[in-house]
């Protein structure tokens, strides 16, 4: 079994490259995605189809409710899953997402945290009753973490808080003697190579498609059913959505703001893959298929 793992800007073409290497090669797909791991966001997500999802066996998809909190260590559970059922049916495994975060934790790993015991539970639930106060108590001890901490992340805050009173050492501390190993060793990384110009084009035809495929009433239903409190409900494509709902702003420039804030995450996205993933390759799609096909013989 063999593993590569395919990056680049939202819009890029990865999920289509991803799945006609996996048809052509044994494979299967592992998502690194921040919302197709959402049920029920299909459209906003620009998931792959039902059909596609047939197709080819698709990990890190349809696996929460939006309601569900999920952080670094639900993909790096998805990704020792993805590995072992892939090498177990005799597949190869192809690693796909615009989430360079995700795959950049898969490389490093993530650092031992240890058991939480319930007297601890019951503690961090009854100061966190005030995150503001929760969070300044920790400021105060470890500036140096928690400034990377947003004041309104309650979920990192009560596993920060968790960690002190179960170890009695600040977060800093902790992760320094307890440094993070790497989950996968030996990744052959490609980014695919796309200007900026065709980009903004291709990110605004699938804003279009979106609109055409419901994604108005797509939104309309998760807010109904789900409230507009989940992080999902914070996503770009879904805010627009709704400050169009709420008269804030027209159809058009609901579309527009979609496309501008579209394009701004992917200048972003690809910010990150130059900084942090070195021994990547960026070529054409047509080049990642060549080399990729080096790599992934046919089991």
């Amino acid at each position: 079994m063999k593993e590569i793992a395919i990056i680049g800007p939202t819009a890029s073409g990865k999920s289509d490259l991803a799945l006609q290497i996996a048809l052509q090669h044994n494979a299967y797909i592992l998502s690194l995605d921040s919302l197709s791991i959402y049920k029920e966001i299909d459209i906003a997500s620009a998931k792959p189809s039902q059909d596609e999802l047939a197709k080819i066996h698709h990990f890190g998809i349809n696996v929460l409710s939006p309601d569900k909190h999920f952080s670094v260590s639900t993909f790096i559970d998805l990704y020792l899953n993805a590995s072992t059922q892939a090498s177990q049916d005799g597949k190869n495994l192809i690693i796909v997402g615009g989430t360079g975060f995700y795959l950049k934790s898969l490389l490093n790993g993530l650092s031992e945290i240890p058991s939480i015991s319930e007297k601890t539970q019951i503690l961090s639930t009854q100061m966190m009753c005030s995150p503001k106060t929760a969070y300044e108590l920790l400021y105060n001890i470890d500036q140096d973490y928690m400034q990377n901490i947003k004041q309104n992340d309650t979920y990192r805050i009560e596993k920060m808080l968790q960690l002190y009173l179960e170890t009695d050492q600040t977060p800093s501390t902790w992760f320094k003697e307890h440094p993070p190993k790497p989950i996968i060793e030996h990744l052959p990384l490609f980014e695919i190579d796309v200007d900026r110009q065709t980009l903004r084009e291709r990110i605004h035809i699938r804003t279009a498609k979106m609109l055409h495929l419901g994604l108005i009433n797509e939104i309309a239903y998760l807010e109904h059913k789900y409230t507009r409190l989940p992080n999902s409900m914070k996503a770009i494509g879904i805010v627009e959505v709704l400050d169009y709902l709420d008269g804030i702003s027209t159809k058009d420039e609901m579309i527009d703001l979609i496309t501008t804030h579209t394009s701004q995450l992917a200048k972003r996205q690809q910010t990150f893959n130059r900084n942090q993933f070195k021994d990547k390759r960026v070529l054409s799609v047509e080049m990642i298929e060549k080399e990729v096909k080096k790599i992934l013989m046919t089991l």
